[in-house]
């Protein structure tokens, strides 16, 4: 009979996602970044930090979920709102974890994003994330309004730029922390008021990219449109229309699929990780769970400016409107941030200018940075995008930073005044 008050706020189905198919004992290196000091009469020591374990003794927490009401108490929570959510998701993780073009389905992705959304909040993080959004320190009432808000991410990471890269030519795979979605932002250093306790830098915030590992192989990042289309602006600055809980419109087509991380790119998102988790990570290597003696960077915001996260700008149409005919004739039209046609800013033309100039420029820089091989292949009108520009097609890149670039500096310099 399952023990509905032991409770894994990271599936045990969806550790497995990380263990190879071809040991024999499935257990992880699993570290404990803050162990704890032990007082035994005039002894005292510190709990093991590194401990070798499987799946069902990771990651999870007695009676996490359980609610209490005087001598009652309840795990139906667990049960029949826990398992629904991951009964639903294993079959979307693992279709995620495999997808390629020009495959669509629609119930994977929208048992993906709801999943998603939850596991940001049903870990012990997470919960003390909700409990300070919502002003709330009753446990009880905390769990009832993570089910109420379940869906707080969903639209806007509808709205992102998808990709899914893949770390199987590296001998570095990706880790899983006790908060496995992880976000991302240059300008929330680690000991930012941000990034404090149980603090993570909002997905509102136009340069937070969000990263969840789909198995050791392959990881789905998701950025911000605003953030692709001008990545010199402020990272703190909220992303047009932030509005949650809203209609978002999903383009297959525009997933970047086909990017082969290097080793030194693996160990920087495990670094990331690493920083965000609570307490604890796992992997199934040892000398995967310590990113930090391999990393290459002298600060946290030179990981953003790299554009190690970003999508291929030169795989992503710019786009500003799209419409939805529906066959009883009915209509509907959203600009590129889910904005509708009564909205003030729905389709703002200053804006929409701005962002081509600096657009292409980024174009231009990533063209430069990383040559004219796509880091990143999205799937328009039927076909694939080319894997690589020819000649003519890359010095078109080259010449749109030098023609943007100087707009983009003199923006960045006012930006600081």
């Amino acid at each position: 009979m399952p023990d509905y008050s032991r409770n894994h706020y990271v599936p045990e189905w969806y550790q497995y996602l990380f263990l190879p198919d071809d040991i024999r004992e499935k257990k992880f290196l699993y570290l404990d970044l803050t162990p704890d000091t032990v007082i035994n009469g005039k002894k005292r020591y510190e709990r093991k930090a590194l401990l070798r374990w499987g799946p069902p003794k990771c990651f999870y927490e007695q009676d996490l979920y359980t609610t209490k009401f005087g001598g009652w108490k309840s795990t139906e929570i667990e049960e029949k709102f826990f398992g629904k959510v991951d009964n639903s998701a294993k079959a979307s993780v693992i279709y995620w974890s495999n997808f390629m073009h020009p495959s669509v389905d629609t119930k994977a992705r929208n048992n993906l994003l709801p999943y998603m959304s939850i596991q940001k909040l049903r870990t012990p993080k997470g919960l003390k994330y909700l409990a300070n959004l919502v002003k709330l320190s009753d446990k009880n009432m905390v769990l009832i309004e993570l089910q109420k808000l379940q869906n707080i991410f969903c639209a806007l990471w509808t709205e992102c730029i998808w990709s899914i890269v893949d770390a199987s030519q590296s001998k570095t795979k990706f880790i899983i922390s006790d908060h496995p979605v992880t976000v991302y932002n240059q300008g929330c250093f680690p000991r930012s008021k941000w990034c404090i306790g149980a603090n993570d830098p909002d997905i509102w915030l136009n340069g937070t990219h969000t990263i969840f590992p789909l198995s050791s192989n392959k990881a789905l990042l998701l950025t911000n449109l605003s953030w692709v289309r001008n990545p010199y602006g402020n990272p703190l600055k909220g992303r047009p229309n932030p509005t949650l809980f809203r209609p978002a419109m999903f383009n297959f087509l525009s997933i970047q699929t086909g990017r082969i991380l290097s080793e030194e790119e693996v160990i920087v998102i495990n670094y990331i990780i690493k920083e965000r988790a609570y307490r604890y990570i796992a992997a199934a290597e040892e000398e995967w769970l310590y990113p930090e003696q391999n990393f290459k960077f002298d600060h946290w915001g030179e990981i953003g400016s790299s554009y190690i996260l970003m999508p291929d700008p030169r795989s992503i149409t710019f786009s500003s409107e799209a419409f939805i005919g529906y066959d009883n004739g009915r209509s509907e039209a959203f600009d590129e941030y889910g904005r509708r046609p009564w909205h003030e800013d729905y389709n703002d033309k200053m804006r929409h200018d701005y962002e081509w100039k600096t657009f292409h420029a980024f174009q231009g820089e990533y063209a430069r940075l990383f040559g004219p091989k796509r880091r990143g292949i999205a799937f328009e009108f039927g076909d694939k995008d080319k894997s690589e520009d020819n000649a003519d097609f890359h010095a078109y890149h080259l010449r749109l930073e030098q023609q943007y670039k100087p707009f983009v500096k003199k923006k960045i310099k006012h930006r600081r005044k």
